[in-house]
């Protein structure tokens, strides 16, 4: 233990002094783009303030459908914040294309709006935080989306409304170290949040968490490289913009990506077994029907086995029902490990098993099914287990899949009356033994 705690904490420095490094080199390079002379494009600005908020508006509805999916209320508010943040891009944006008409003026209130959309953005991200830790789960998903749309509707038109009396230029002081002090409150805002995301990684890892932590870094970081913005659209003004735009596409790769795998999640539950892990009925079924389709056409048969695990009820009144559940359970990996994988092992009810095979005849299926009894006779844990099987063979004679399982099941109980009246004999040859 002692041995793991000193690599961690070896690691976490690391990364401390990793990111150390890089924000300082960031620093530094946005000072010395002080002295870079760019030509003033406020056509190109606007278009990177669209292409962001257009981002922004993508995130927040991805993550709302990820809200309604897991009901965690921090994709709620990160959602609703990125949708405000979106919109009052998108408006700053107008001031940009305005100053291309030969408007000067409208230009100088899209500072105050990008820094309080800046400040909107940084302490939604300390909020969500705060309320995942009080109030994780939502029970009404669609009410709380509802409501959120609505707020970030009202708030755009408040701070539209307010802006309009904000003081339009911001204080620079050219020659200082910082000749924008006022975006260091974001930006120490941001660093709260980094600093609280990066504890909340070692609990939640997904993609989702990982890019806004990564995304909230770079928020930082473009929060000092715009300090050291001496006037509007210079050179550090322009790194920072450039920055902030790759936090946004961050967010929403990491969004999309970590959407695709709760998808996959949701599509695999509804497919499978929850005690085994193995198909479900739904899903033997589309199987099979895939199956009859392919032999029709390529006149290839398949089996199908039919598995009833002996004794379950015996094994549930002797050891209890957790041994009865762990009994289905060792069956079921027997059938998964020691079948191909172009096989199907499905869960075909209480205790009983499908193992479909493809492109596999008669006396192939009963090789397969001499295996699963040997597999179960030398299985080592207790108590031990045997199972009847029953197969049936579809050679492409358009038959019903109801009438394929229907033999299987035949099949099944003929071969478990000769089980019963077998160990029957055996008993009673015991008992008509002369003892010694």
């Amino acid at each position: 233990m002692g041995v793991v705690s000193r690599s961690n904490n070896r690691s976490a420095t690391s990364v401390l002094l990793s990111h150390a490094v890089a924000l300082t080199l960031i620093f530094i390079a946005a000072m010395w783009l002080r002295l870079v002379k760019v030509e003033l494009d406020p056509d190109l600005q606007g278009y990177l303030q669209v292409i962001t908020g257009l981002l922004a508006f993508i995130f927040g509805a991805v993550t709302l459908v990820r809200f309604q999916g897991t009901q965690d209320r921090i994709s709620l508010i990160l959602g609703a914040g990125f949708l405000l943040s979106g919109t009052l891009l998108i408006a700053s944006s107008v001031f940009f294309f305005q100053f291309m008409q030969y408007k000067p003026k409208p230009i100088l209130s899209a500072p105050v709006i990008l820094w309080v959309g800046r400040m909107i953005l940084a302490v939604l991200l300390v909020v969500a935080l705060l309320v995942e830790n009080f109030l994780p789960r939502s029970r009404h998903p669609r009410g709380e989306i509802a409501g959120a749309l609505f707020t970030v509707m009202g708030f755009t038109y408040l701070i539209t409304a307010a802006v309009r009396h904000l003081p339009q230029e911001v204080s620079s002081h050219p020659i200082a170290l910082i000749p924008n002090p006022q975006q260091l409150l974001p930006a120490a805002i941001f660093l709260i949040s980094l600093l609280w995301y990066r504890r909340r990684l070692a609990v939640e890892s997904s993609e989702f968490d990982r890019s806004i932590y990564m995304a909230t870094w770079l928020n930082f970081a473009a929060q000092l490289v715009i300090s050291q913005s001496q006037q509007f659209l210079d050179a550090p003004f322009l790194f920072s913009q450039g920055l902030v735009v790759i936090s946004y596409s961050v967010t929403l790769g990491g969004a999309l990506l970590d959407n695709a795998r709760l998808f996959e999640q949701v599509r695999h539950l509804a497919v499978s077994d929850p005690l085994t892990g193995l198909a479900n009925y739904r899903r033997l079924l589309d199987v099979l029907e895939m199956e009859t389709e392919r032999t029709n056409r390529s006149g290839r048969p398949f089996a199908v086995l039919l598995l009833d695990l002996d004794g379950l009820k015996k094994i549930n009144d002797t050891h209890g029902h957790l041994v009865g559940s762990r009994a289905i359970c060792r069956l079921a990996e027997i059938l998964r490990i020691h079948c191909r994988s172009i096989d199907t092992a499905a869960r075909y009810g209480g205790d009983e098993f499908a193992l479909v095979l493809r492109e596999t005849e008669e006396d192939q299926a009963k090789l397969v099914v001499e295996r699963i009894h040997d597999l179960m006779t030398i299985e080592p844990e207790k108590p031990p287990l045997s199972a009847s099987i029953g197969i049936a063979i579809y050679r492409g004679d358009g038959e019903r899949i109801e009438k394929l399982l229907s033999a299987a099941d035949q099949h099944l109980y003929a071969e478990k009356a000769k089980r019963t009246k077998k160990m029957a004999a055996t008993v009673a040859s015991r008992r008509r033994a002369p003892r010694d």
